[in-house]
């Protein structure tokens, strides 16, 4: 059995860039240290053990922008390649790109690994540089997308996802992203990076935003499918905070929470709506908001 984790500790980062210098940059003759560069500092690591604790591969990945995550240093143990193993590390890195908002993966590919990434959905970029040193690397590309995502009515999900990005452009540069609807569930996500505070967690501000937007998004989707027209807005709300969030921030809606009189708009009146909204850390409540909203009838 394998698992994977972030080296945290000093003890555990030294065997992280000892296992990375021994299979990528010994072989080439190159000293130790030469396995670090300046973005170690500002990239996500991980690791996949076996059950003893043994590294058996690595991989990092950081952002080049808010949309591309760029992966680099994929290193598995010579017994254990074919076994599945660099797909592991493959999927963690990609999942950590999906986490940290990112659209598409970008790896700089040595000759030897081209065949590895195209397998797995990455394909050579077009004009991309000629690397004339020895390694002859590609630059490859991914587009990522969720996995294992449940999203009914996919339409209607991409207008109120285009919607939050054309209305309210600070959404996209929060990472916020419609992540999952069932018709009786919204879930949303952000990005931790891009609403990081001194202290390594989200603002408070973003935790309240990305709130605001799982119940408005709701909203949205109750409309579409009750096949009514308004203007949602916010007009009240309170939010209580539990504890930092620090990892991955998700916002979830339940049907069950939203009190709504949707009928009023079929004569020209405004809905009075109100919902609440949990906010997650990974599978841990970190914050609770209850909002009231207003849907205004369209105008004729």
């Amino acid at each position: 059995m394998f698992t994977i984790s972030a080296p945290i500790s000093e003890e555990e980062l030294q065997r992280y860039f000892h296992f990375r210098w021994t299979w990528l940059h010994e072989p080439l003759g190159h000293p130790p240290g030469s396995e670090k560069d300046e973005y170690d500092t500002v990239s996500e690591h991980r690791v996949v053990k076996t059950g003893a604790g043994v590294i058996v591969a690595c991989g990092r990945v950081h952002l080049n922008n808010s949309d591309e995550a760029q992966i680099r240093h994929i290193a598995v143990v010579e017994a254990y390649r074919r076994k599945g193993v660099g797909q592991i590390i493959l999927d963690a890195l990609e999942q950590v790109s999906r986490d940290l908002g990112a659209k598409r993966a970008v790896t700089n590919s040595r000759a030897s690994s081209i065949a590895f990434f195209s397998a797995r959905g990455f394909a050579i970029a077009e004009n991309a540089p000629v690397d004339s040193g020895k390694l002859k690397r590609k630059q490859m590309l991914k587009n990522l997308v969720e996995n294992n995502v449940l999203m009914l009515h996919p339409k209607w999900c991409r207008e109120l996802q285009n919607t939050w990005h054309d209305q309210i452009p600070i959404t996209e540069h929060m990472g916020i992203k419609l992540h999952q609807y069932t018709m009786r569930t919204i879930e949303t996500r952000a990005s931790l990076i891009k609403n990081i505070n001194l202290h390594g967690t989200m603002f408070a501000g973003s935790v309240y935003s990305l709130a605001t937007l799982t119940g408005w998004g709701m909203l949205f989707l109750q409309l579409k499918q009750k096949g009514l027209e308004g203007e949602i807005v916010l007009g009240d709300a309170s939010i209580r905070y539990h504890k930092p969030l620090s990892s991955k921030p998700r916002g979830i809606c339940n049907i069950g929470s939203v009190a709504a009189k949707f009928e009023l708009l079929k004569i020209g009146k405004k809905c009075p709506a109100s919902l609440r909204v949990d906010i997650f850390d990974e599978q841990e409540a970190v914050a609770e908001f209850s909002g009231q909203y207003w849907i205004l009838p369209s105008a004729e």
